[in-house]
């Protein structure tokens, strides 16, 4: 069910960046609901753990996730890009259309935590455009941020996301590089049609947005915190092998992750990391200090440069921390993160916030 201008109605032929950049302004707005649920399975979560290097108890086993207070196994506090990417997929193939997937890039992530997602969570999504703005000098860019809020069977608050993103329109591409396109992307035949699961009010226009907030599950003790206490440095490697492992857990089918030729069309310096692959290494790293996955409030990222993987080495992403602030009414605290490649600033700016005991 759609709310907003009719996305399915764009002008014949390509669209000019100026055409494409207008008609993009009128869906800010715009909602729809996700037709079907995605359901959270055991092995989904314990191969999305795997994917960015996750090895927490409650994310593996059952018995480790009841000692926390779990009743099943949790997913790590990034699985929502497995099921994110269909919500997102969607809204550039058939609501914003126009745009070539292997000039998007991500800029901004922000994720706000109502309640941990877990094994048998069957999750609905209600998405809709944000904003919009269009820069035509030095080059054509379009930046768009999506909202997603994701609630379970039972109609809970799950999580609500922003992200931003930029597309570089207008770009003369050589035909033979179309060609390769065509050989490098995703081909697939048919896909199955599962049919309409969800019936309800798209994007529950009108309703505020959730506020519901984690609980603090077994995460360390407030006051055993102090403001600008260090956590332990960690380094993470990746290889082009983890970047494709990566692509098909959360079904990310855009080639600058693993295509030379293409990321030379998109001007980028070689083959890069997955945002949210970086991302979910930084929870990783925090989810080892504060003892508790469940435990996150809010997580934010602003990528200000991609993480290169050669084709026969691996690359070093080490992260370090500090407890920014703490609040000792609610005991909640906000960690600041650092990520790194070489002497290279791969996040901007890149904050956690912590339901502590």
């Amino acid at each position: 069910m759609f709310y907003g201008s009719d996305p399915n109605e764009p002008p014949a032929g390509k669209l000019t960046p100026e055409e494409l950049a207008e008609r993009t302004a009128g869906l800010v707005g715009y909602h729809y609901t996700v037709d079907d649920y995605y359901e959270v399975g055991r092995e989904e979560v314990r191969k999305h753990a795997m994917s960015v290097q996750d090895a927490h108890p409650t994310h593996w086993n059952e018995a480790a996730a009841a000692e926390y207070g779990h009743d099943s196994l949790l997913a790590a506090p990034t699985f929502v890009s497995v099921f994110g990417i269909t919500a997102q997929r969607y809204l550039f193939e058939e609501v914003i259309k126009g745009y070539d997937l292997w000039q998007i890039m991500q800029t901004d992530q922000r994720l706000i935590y109502h309640q941990p997602m877990k094994v048998g969570d069957q999750l609905i999504c209600d998405v809709s455009l944000e904003s919009f703005r269009h820069i035509s000098q030095p080059e054509n860019l379009d930046m768009l941020v999506s909202k997603n809020i994701i609630w379970n069977q039972h109609d809970e608050p799950v999580m609500t996301t922003y992200t931003s993103l930029v597309a570089r329109t207008g770009v003369d591409v050589d035909p033979a590089l179309v060609d390769s396109l065509e050989h490098v992307m995703i081909t697939v035949d048919a896909f199955g049609d599962p049919g309409k699961t969800v019936d309800r009010p798209a994007g529950q226009q009108g309703q505020p947005d959730p506020t519901e907030s984690p609980v603090a599950g077994k995460a360390i003790d407030f006051d055993s915190l102090t403001v600008g206490q260090e956590l332990p440095p960690k380094s993470f490697l990746l290889t082009r092998g983890n970047l494709v492992n990566y692509a098909g857990v959360v079904g990310d089918p855009n080639p600058i992750h693993y295509s030379d030729e293409i990321v030379k069309a998109a001007g980028l310096d070689g083959v890069v990391a997955h945002g949210m692959q970086t991302m979910g290494l930084g929870a990783t790293y925090v989810s080892e200090f504060i003892g508790d996955p469940g435990a996150f409030c809010e997580y934010n990222v602003r990528f200000t440069s991609p993480v290169y993987v050669p084709a026969d080495d691996y690359t070093t992403v080490e992260f370090t921390a500090k407890i920014k602030s703490l609040d000792p009414e609610t005991r909640k605290g906000t960690i600041a993160l650092v990520a790194k490649q070489a002497d290279r600033r791969i996040f901007g700016r890149a904050t956690v916030v912590v339901q502590f005991n």
